[in-house]
């Protein structure tokens, strides 16, 4: 909310630096409170705000002074060292961190990624895959032992002899685990369950292709295949880690590929089809709202609802009508039940897996269940994947959060390396190995343990990064996870402390390199301090200013008024015979809730009813009946309705809570008004009519 609302606050303070050359001859256009505003600085902001009517005077005269009260302003947070609080330069480095984000990777790559992401999104690969568990943290010795395995794995699928392999493997998980003769039974049981079912698949196939299948369900390390044989149904892209999709989607259907490893394990992977991605749907729906925790009895009502709404959609009743007339999804109710194109990924699980399985324009579900509520959807009409233009935005979003964005940054790494003279002494990283202990791994090793190493150990640009440097490094960024190796566990950190500060490098020239970066910045900077500015001046004063908001709204409440209202309810009822029995009911007396539970006791759609003060035009039923009493027979959407007008309330004030939010800005304005008066005062502002002229 913040976020949105600073970009309105400050609509006229798009980039107050125009760069960093300015013309050798720029006059002060203007001069404000005595602070001098630059002919050059001036233009570039007005022709950016105003590229349509550059050349206009009126729209150049409006500006100029719009620019004016925003210059008045800026000074004024400046004034009140509003950009040394703590609070703001912590806002502007978050912001800055967003902004820089799209720099610190590769272009090319991370286009690349979009390009091949949606060219994925076009088709979806159903897929079975094996599973070897590794961490990925695992030392050398324990993933080679995961390797071997899938390496039988695989022979095992293309029918080669693996009984040796299978001895070898056999020995080296004993070792792993300390199995002796005096093991405990159940250490002993679960590497038997390790090695068994190959020997088993070894013993009855013998050289010949084992079926994919039965490998997976014998020898998988994923819990799932015990079950499906390791099969993981359709997916696309985005669904799976992407050296997995990546391998899926190489490998031709029937085929087997593989392995690569993921943050899992080594996988195999067999493509078993490939279609058409689905695309987007166009659905209409029907909806009983049932939230979760709604009282048994209501539950109960919702469900025997929904199955009658059913039983007339099977009837052959017109779906649109039924929406209108039941669905609790009101905006969608009135346009017959239809709702906006969606596709993957945009609706509960439940609701998308029915809508795309649908297979014709006109089919139906049965009531399904979400969150929302009970639904029945029927499908309109299907439509492939967006044109990449669409959905490019979409991907950018998706790919950053994804492990491809790893690519890119690795590509800009290597490039800032490049091209800022990188050099490193390795030799100096491997002094570390002789203090790492259990204590790093723990969580408590302490850099003064490297206090006297003082190496340097690399450089770019004019940074360099010294083995004390390092050893603060490993200090703030060690957790307490299980041992590794001290020379894998050093070599990974080095790897990661360089490419921090490789990207830290980059990230503090952007300014240097990139003019609309440094004018971005200054925008975020300047729409940052006025909003803190309007928030202290108008905005905050407003709220708090109680008695302030009070006098206003009782000097201008006639500007707040409610037009003539009705306070009615309109009963929907079935039939005729219903609408006879409503009527018979509100003569005695009879409640809403009370006709509705006498009368809805064999079904939920007998009678529904909606009460409430409504304005004038916002019910077509209430305006023909705008009197007070009760409405002849009124038919709609073949159900009988009645109205029954309770009062018409004449127009009177709106009350302060009412209309708090209308007021409340109105307020402000007046504040900001006056506000702005006083700044007009303090900083007088004069403007250099014949340098505006050159203005273009």
């Amino acid at each position: 909310m913040k976020k949105a609302t600073l970009f309105l606050a400050y609509a006229f303070s798009l980039s107050l630096s125009v760069s960093a050359q300015a013309p050798a001859n720029d006059p002060t256009l203007m001069t404000v409170g005595g602070t001098k505003v630059s002919l050059s600085e001036f233009s570039y902001v007005y022709k950016k705000n105003n590229k349509d009517q550059a050349n206009d005077p009126n729209a150049l005269n409006n500006y100029v002074d719009l620019f004016s009260v925003f210059k008045m302003k800026v000074k004024e947070a400046e004034e009140m060292k509003l950009d040394t609080s703590t609070a703001f330069k912590n806002e502007l480095a978050g912001y800055r961190r967003q902004l820089a984000q799209p720099y610190l990777t590769d272009k090319s790559v991370t286009d690349s990624l979009l390009r091949e992401a949606h060219g994925r999104m076009k088709e979806d690969i159903r897929a079975s895959h094996i599973l070897v568990r590794v961490d990925e943290n695992a030392l050398p010795k324990d993933s080679l032992i995961a390797w071997n395995r899938i390496q039988i794995i695989q022979g095992l699928i293309n029918g080669k002899p693996v009984a040796k392999m299978i001895d070898q493997y056999a020995a080296d998980v004993k070792k792993q685990n300390n199995i002796t003769k005096t093991s405990l039974p159940a250490d002993t049981l679960k590497v038997w369950q390790m090695i068994n079912p190959l020997r088993q698949l070894e013993r009855r196939y013998r050289g010949k292709p084992a079926p994919f299948e039965e490998v997976a369900k014998l020898a998988s390390q994923d819990p799932s295949a015990a079950e499906n044989s390791g099969d993981l149904g359709y997916f696309t892209a985005f669904s799976m880690v992407y050296p997995f999709e990546s391998l899926a989607y190489r490998t031709p259907v029937g085929k087997v590929g593989g392995p690569v490893r993921t943050r899992f394990g080594y996988h195999v992977v067999k493509v078993v089809d490939r279609r058409p991605a689905q695309g987007e749907v166009l659905v209409a729906h029907i909806m009983v709202k049932a939230p979760t925790g709604m009282p048994a009895q209501d539950s109960i009502n919702a469900k025997q609802k929904i199955d009658e709404i059913y039983a007339k959609v099977k009837a052959g009743e017109d779906f649109a009508t039924l929406a209108r007339q039941y669905s609790d999804d009101k905006p969608s109710a009135s346009k017959g039940g239809e709702m906006p194109w969606f596709g993957t990924y945009k609706m509960p699980p439940v609701f998308e897996k029915a809508a795309f399985g649908l297979q014709n324009n006109g089919d139906y579900t049965e009531p399904i269940k979400t969150a929302w509520g009970w639904h029945i959807v029927k499908r309109i009409d299907r439509r492939g994947v967006p044109a990449f233009d669409q959905v490019k935005n979409d991907l950018k979003s998706r790919v950053s959060r994804d492990s491809r964005a790893q690519q890119g940054r690795a590509s800009l790494i290597a490039r800032v390396k490049r091209e800022n003279n990188f050099k490193e002494d390795l030799t100096a990283r491997d002094e570390f190995y002789k203090l790492i202990d259990s204590s790093y791994f723990r969580g408590q090793w302490s850099a003064e343990r490297a206090k006297n190493m003082t190496k340097q150990m690399f450089s770019v640009g004019n940074r360099s990064y010294s083995q004390i440097d390092f050893a603060a490094w490993l200090e703030s960024h060690q957790t307490r996870r299980p041992p590794i190796d001290a020379k894998k566990a050093i070599n990974e950190a080095y790897t990661q402390f360089v490419d921090e500060g490789c990207i830290a490098y980059e990230d503090s020239q952007l300014e240097n390199k990139y003019p609309e970066f440094k004018n971005l910045m200054q925008e975020y900077r300047d729409g940052i301090l006025l909003f803190d500015l309007m928030d202290k001046r108008v905005w905050s004063k407003a709220v708090k200013d109680t008695s302030g908001l009070r006098a206003y709204y009782e000097a201008s409440k006639t500007k707040y008024m409610w037009s003539e209202r009705a306070d009615a309810t309109i009963y929907s009822c079935k039939d005729a015979k219903t609408a006879k029995l409503v009527r018979k009911m509100l003569k005695k007396g009879k409640s809403e809730k009370e006709i509705s539970e006498m009368l809805n006791k064999d079904s939920q759609l007998n009678v529904q009813f909606e009460s409430k003060i409504f304005n004038k035009g916002e019910n077509a039923l209430v305006d023909q009946n705008w009197v007070a009493g009760t409405s002849a027979d009124i038919q709609k959407d073949g159900r009988v309705m009645i109205v029954v007008t309770k009062k018409i309330i004449p127009p009177t004030p709106k009350s302060l809570q009412e209309a708090k939010g209308v007021i409340t800005s109105d307020y402000q304005a007046q504040l900001e008004k006056e506000w702005i008066e006083s700044l007009r005062k303090k900083y007088p502002v004069t403007v250099d009519q014949a340098v505006l002229k050159q203005v273009k």
